[in-house]
């Protein structure tokens, strides 16, 4: 890996790691937060639902502004957003300013985080694109575990006014120093877009105009469908308290994303410039690497909301106590993602099966052990073993999923192909995270929280069982080289 290359890993991986985190630590700092502004708890929900849903609308769209305006001028716009929002929340006098706070926070994210995906496409090939898969699977493990633990140790430290407050306050002077080094650090050609990238400069006026206007072909129909019909699945899962009638959005949400994906491919055949090229989908690659991802999201970031409401309101644990219950998984997950992309290129999808698998078999050794507690006394803590082999089974399975499902895309869609595969995830934690936790709450009454918390580990075991399967009939397809010859043809 060249000096360049480090430069870029370090300017983009802080901020993007910053990202996750403001999705897990806000889950233990809530009760402090809504004391502190004397938020109702439907307010306090947006804190929550505000930042996903802006972070998930914009990713797409935020992706393919990258390709053609240039990532580095997208990357440092979406960290400077995203510091002003953790400003104003970390400041927020009421609940209504901390909501529009968390929105804009969530519009930063949107627009940082899958230019780090386009980048590491743009700069990073072969084995050593690997190993820069490996380090962001690092920051995605890492981020999910150690959000509880640092909320909790702030608020430990800093009492429960400025504890909460600092979480966000945290990310100010971080995202200061990523802009500046951004500048400085990020080479030329991530300031420009991909159409406009030549090895030699355009001889006349006349020879860039072509280059110019294909780079102001944003597509805004297609942006506005995809951004509305992902509002309309989401929104649902992440505002259940509105009643049953709010999920009559997720069927007009869905014939809303058909209508884009016509208009995509009309928009394709008329000569524009589509905002995801559906051409993507006929790469089975992507395809199938891109399905998984979604399915596995399903399942897997419930997983910490219902050990925490187990661990808290079944046995009493304090929050910092149930974070670091999960603080092991991160770090081996973080080793996990390390190890695999380095290794990825040799043995390709099977690693993928074999991680998701093991992370499996960590999450029916979780059920195995509540149930095991709950009859027998032995002790909970073993969940730091079971939970730990979950982790080490998602390092083993999504980084390396990335690099092979983004393997084949040209480097000119790397950012609405990351959008895109983010978008799933988005929306498969919402939609996973609302049924899991429904399922939870509905057992706990009649049968208590072990058994509620055995039937939610039920859940997302069978969801990694179907996310397993599509993986297994890619490689039953014959996805057995890393890079196979790409149905796209570069231009």
């Amino acid at each position: 890996m060249t000096a360049e290359q480090r430069k870029i890993l370090a300017v983009m991986l802080v901020p993007m790691f910053m990202s996750l985190l403001s999705v897990s630590i806000v889950n233990v700092i809530l009760p402090d937060m809504q004391r502190s502004i004397g938020a109702s708890n439907s307010a306090i929900q947006w804190v929550l639902s505000g930042y996903t849903l802006a972070f998930g609308v914009l990713l797409v769209a935020a992706g393919r502004a990258g390709d053609l305006f240039g990532r580095g001028r997208l990357f440092i716009i979406g960290v400077s957003v995203f510091a002003l929002g953790s400003l104003i929340s970390g400041l927020s006098p009421d609940p209504l300013v901390l909501n529009i706070a968390r929105v804009v926070m969530g519009l930063g994210s949107g627009l940082l985080s899958p230019q780090g995906v386009g980048m590491l496409q743009q700069y990073f090939h072969g084995k050593v694109r690997g190993r820069a898969f490996g380090m962001f699977g690092t920051i995605v493990g890492v981020s999910v575990g150690i959000g509880p633990v640092l909320g909790g140790g702030l608020i430990a430290v800093l009492g429960e006014e400025w504890g909460w407050r600092s979480a966000f306050l945290i990310n100010v002077p971080i995202a200061l120093a990523a802009i500046i080094l951004g500048r400085f650090w990020l080479p030329k050609s991530a300031w420009v877009g991909t159409d406009s990238e030549s090895d030699t400069e355009p001889e006349s006026d006349t020879e860039s105009e072509p280059h110019d206007r294909q780079r102001a072909d944003f597509d805004p129909v297609g942006l506005v469908l995809l951004a509305v019909g992902t509002l309309l699945i989401m929104l649902p899962f992440l505002e259940r308290s509105a009643g049953a009638w709010i999920y009559a959005l997720v069927p007009v949400g869905a014939v809303v994303i058909w209508l884009w994906v016509r208009w995509e491919n009309r928009y394709s055949r008329r000569g524009g410039s589509p905002m995801v090229d559906m051409q993507l989908f006929r790469t089975r690659s992507f395809a199938y690497g891109a399905s998984l991802t979604s399915m596995y999201f399903v399942g897997m970031p419930g997983i910490w909301v219902i050990v925490a409401l187990y661990l808290q309101n079944g046995l009493g644990f304090s929050a910092l106590h149930a974070g670091l219950v999960g603080l092991p998984s991160a770090l081996l997950s973080a080793l996990a993602a390390q190890a695999a992309g380095r290794v990825v290129l040799t043995f390709g999808r099977k690693m993928v099966v074999l991680g998701v698998g093991i992370g499996l078999a960590g999450v029916v050794a979780s059920a195995l052990l509540v149930l095991a507690h709950e009859a027998w006394g032995i002790s909970i803590w073993w969940l730091l073993l079971t939970l730990g082999i979950t982790g080490l089974g998602q390092g083993m399975a999504i980084s390396p999923n990335q690099t092979l499902t983004l393997a084949e895309v040209p480097v000119d869609y790397a950012g609405s192909s990351g959008g895109v595969m983010q978008t799933g995830q988005r929306v498969g934690t919402a939609i996973g995270i609302a049924i899991v936790t429904a399922v939870f709450f509905i057992v706990q009454p009649m049968a208590g929280y072990g058994a509620a918390i055995v039937a939610g580990f039920g859940f997302i075991a069978l969801v990694i069982v179907f996310a397993g399967i599509i993986g297994l009939v890619d490689l039953a397809r014959g996805r057995k080289k890393t890079q196979p010859r790409s149905e796209y043809t570069h231009s």
